[in-house]
């Protein structure tokens, strides 16, 4: 594995990340005891290093670090989708206010570059079916390139963050409504129109939110 650079990662960076991508995409699933001798061998890192790693995404918020017994998968909870939707409108609405007027023309490159690459990504689903990675991947990076220009590294990073959690509960594709929603969101930046912009993100996420409270009603 390579990181986004190009370069070759080492065994624990590795590991980090396949675990972190396990549990967003439920392979880890939620509240499961995290058995540090059969990830030993699923991950071929050591125990050392798993316990590293486990702690560095307990600090994230994707794992629960229970003292001397161990290590779970953080459970889900309509309450915690409810807070991270908050969190993140909160985020992003701060961000993008700063974007928007920090932006040049290489940040609008940056944001129709990234909307090019979710849209077509978005079309594809309609012919081959979803493929959560490819979406989630495609999705954080136009929501980030949203806010590049923001002048804060911390604030994306934080953001960043909150994304991941969150997209635990967005595993299921929601169709054409998420797309337009994108689509506008591409044409507020261009037009720096900030105050539709954080209306059309305050319904995509909540959207989400409605979208995914109801499939947890249907299971």
């Amino acid at each position: 594995m390579t990181s986004l650079e190009g370069r070759p990662l080492s065994a624990g960076d590795s590991g980090y990340q396949r675990i972190r991508s396990d549990i967003i995409f439920g392979v880890l699933t939620p509240s499961v005891r995290l058995k540090l001798d059969a990830m030993k061998e699923d991950y071929g890192v050591s125990i050392s290093t798993l316990r590293e790693i486990l702690n560095r995404l307990a600090s994230e918020g994707f794992v629960v670090a229970e003292g001397q017994r161990g290590f779970e998968v953080a459970p889900v909870s309509i309450q915690n989708l409810r807070e991270l939707a908050d969190l993140r409108i909160l985020l992003e609405h701060h961000a993008m206010t700063e974007s928007f007027r920090a932006g040049d023309v290489e940040w609008e490159g940056r944001v129709v570059s990234a909307h090019h690459k979710l849209a077509a990504t978005e079309r594809t689903i309609r012919t081959d079916g979803d493929d959560p990675e490819l979406r989630k991947r495609y999705d954080g990076e136009f929501h980030q390139a949203l806010i590049s220009s923001c002048g804060s590294r911390e604030l994306m990073h934080a953001h960043a963050v909150v994304f991941d959690k969150y997209f635990r509960y967005a595993l299921r594709y929601r169709g054409t409504e998420t797309v337009n929603q994108h689509k506008a969101l591409l044409d507020c930046a261009l037009t720096r129109d900030i105050t539709r912009a954080k209306a059309v993100l305050t319904e995509h996420i909540n959207g989400c939110v409605a979208y995914a409270l109801s499939s947890w009603n249907e299971g």
